[in-house]
């Protein structure tokens, strides 16, 4: 005859008195907590989000043309102002022009890419030689503020290509191009201060004009202002690092 045996078990999580007893001596493991599933949290509909700032913040231009027709705007004024002026902040920052490098052009490309392009943007026009040392290094600082202020403009063009019979003793030379016509002129090295870095031909670009544009600010007086403030502070940040590195290089120097 068959042995049957059965096993009764409790509700998961509860426990005998004679349990509890024996785990205050020790002589059972605590008991394991009753599983409880993790809180359903439904997922929000689209539909019914609240219709706020951060919600508008979050769509993108086509978005918000879209919205245009809906009938819970209509009935909110605050909401569909709000709208309108996210909808311009959009089409604004479309409208500027990211450059970030110094493009090569040739003698072909120059109405085109110099005057032409100058109508909207600030223009840096680098007049240049292989070879030339000054050059190679005016341009390195170029590149860097190409990267910096992505809403200007960096063009570089061999000299005679530009103007035939240009003296070499003349380069590097800057053109600065705004509405089609030259707003400043910077011959040799010598021009961009006594050690040319970034910093030093960034003040020089922008001692009377808002040359140099971040693509960020705002009208050109506060482009100026804020991008004067920004290379004064690294100028500074660069004076005194090259000064600690000076008496480091010293320090070692007088240990030997």
């Amino acid at each position: 005859m068959a042995d049957y045996h059965f096993v009764y078990k409790d509700v998961e999580g509860t426990s005998t008195q004679w349990d509890d007893i024996q785990r205050k001596l020790g002589n059972l493991p605590e008991k394991a907590p009753a599983f409880k599933p993790p809180a359903y949290t439904p997922a929000q509909d689209e539909a019914s989000a609240p219709k706020d700032k951060a919600w508008f913040d979050g769509k993108t231009e086509e978005e918000l043309e879209d919205l245009e027709d809906d009938k819970d705007l209509d009935d909110d004024r605050f909401l569909e102002d709000y709208r309108k002026k996210r909808l311009t902040e959009l089409r604004e920052a479309a409208k500027v022009r990211r450059y970030g490098s110094v493009t090569p052009i040739s003698s072909s490309d120059f109405v085109r890419e110099v005057t032409q392009a100058s109508a909207e943007v600030w223009v840096v026009v680098c007049l240049y030689k292989d070879g030339i040392a000054e050059c190679g290094l005016l341009l390195g600082c170029l590149e860097e503020l190409a990267s910096r202020y992505p809403g200007t403009k960096f063009v570089k063009i061999i000299s005679t290509d530009c103007i035939p019979n240009y003296p070499d003793c003349n380069l590097p030379t800057l053109l600065v191009y705004h509405h089609g016509a030259v707003k400043g002129t910077h011959v040799g090295l010598k021009s961009v201060g006594r050690r040319c870095t970034p910093e030093s031909v960034a003040l020089v670009l922008c001692q009377s004009e808002p040359v140099l544009n971040d693509g960020k600010s705002g009208d050109d007086d506060s482009s100026r202002e804020a991008v004067m403030a920004g290379v004064r502070r690294q100028f500074i940040e660069r004076v005194v690092k090259d000064h600690e590195d000076k008496d480091n290089d010293d320090d070692g120097y007088n240990s030997d």
